[in-house]
């Protein structure tokens, strides 16, 4: 490990030099044929969240603690493609691929914090779909507005932890040769590869961090799902067999997409990682993620989908008046 003192020049030009984002995208016919199919996922992603939060939070019927975990998760998928896209845009499209220093911390700070508070809070919606099945008569009281905030808020707590500790780590190590990013967005891993400084143990803090966050939630969906499974096992009626089976399979769709993306990208060793695979699974999970969770919830939601055509029915009503 190399002695701060005698880091000075190195920090100083890790500070004010820009970062060169590399992305994903040539400008070959075939990848122009790419970027604008990711600009039209973005799109979609971006008017299916926001028409899902504005569903939830002005119809009454969709205040419910499944509803409001919902309302957060929408959130942080906005927040996410806001926070990646845009920027890998401007850089494609005017061909200036640099991004500042502090704008990189930015970057990551965000990303870490949305990643890790979104992976949390799909692993506590799922004792929220246990508590429905197997407490049905009890789940108001089981998951009442304190829990809720508490659910929601230890989300929000963790991932920014996690995301105050990755930025401060990785802002510190010197760069003082290649500043080029083999990624699309500021990513720590592909950013350490540039440090000029032994970052061996914070890549051993990082993975064993990834490992917490990833495995923590994913131990609870495992136990609560087990617990359902038993119940729906046990249940005498067919109708309620597949009630409840239903419950679960929007939460179980979004679980999967999530969660398959990241372990691939987080938990392998470092020795089987290519910058060209993390790079395509990251565009999965940064940008098709967030567009197929709202139609997840909504396509397969008879009460979403019921206030988009009570929204839909009042405004064709008011434009004939």
């Amino acid at each position: 490990m190399l002695n701060r003192r005698n880091m000075g020049p190195w920090l100083n030009h890790s500070l004010v030099g820009d970062f060169i984002l590399l992305g994903i995208f040539s400008h070959s016919q075939t990848d122009l044929v790419l970027f604008s199919a990711v600009l039209v996922v973005f799109t979609v992603a971006l008017a299916g969240n926001i028409l899902l939060l504005f569903l939830i939070y002005s119809d009454a019927q969709l205040h419910t603690p499944m509803y409001f975990f919902l309302s957060h998760l929408s959130f942080m998928d906005l927040t996410l493609i806001c926070t990646i896209v845009p920027k890998m845009a401007d850089n494609f499209i005017h061909e200036r691929k640099s991004i500042s220093f502090i704008g990189c911390g930015l970057q990551i700070g965000l990303f870490v914090t949305l990643v890790g508070s979104e992976g949390l809070l799909l692993g506590l919606m799922a004792y929220d779909r246990y508590v429905a099945i197997n407490h049905p008569l009890r789940y108001h009281v089981l998951m009442s507005q304190r829990v809720c905030l508490q659910i929601v808020g230890s989300s929000w707590a963790f991932g920014t932890l996690d995301g105050l500790i990755q930025v401060v780590a990785a802002m510190t190590f010197p760069y003082c040769g290649s500043r080029e990013v083999d990624h699309f967005f500021c990513e720590v891993p592909a950013l350490l590869k540039l440090a000029c400084a032994d970052t061996s143990l914070f890549d051993t803090l990082l993975f064993s961090c990834c490992v917490f966050m990833l495995l923590l939630p994913f131990s609870i969906i495992v136990a609560s799902y087990a617990k359902i499974l038993r119940a729906v096992i046990s249940m005498n009626s067919a109708q309620a067999r597949q009630k409840a089976l239903t419950t679960c399979s929007s939460h179980l769709a979004a679980v999967s997409l999530f969660y398959g993306a990241a372990m691939f990208i987080y938990l392998r060793p470092k020795r089987y990682r290519a910058p060209g695979h993390d790079k395509i699974v990251s565009l999965f999970y940064t940008v098709l993620t967030p567009m197929l969770n709202p139609l997840i919830y909504s396509l397969r939601n008879r009460e979403v989908m019921g206030a988009l055509r009570k929204k839909l029915n009042r405004w064709v009503t008011d434009c004939q008046k």
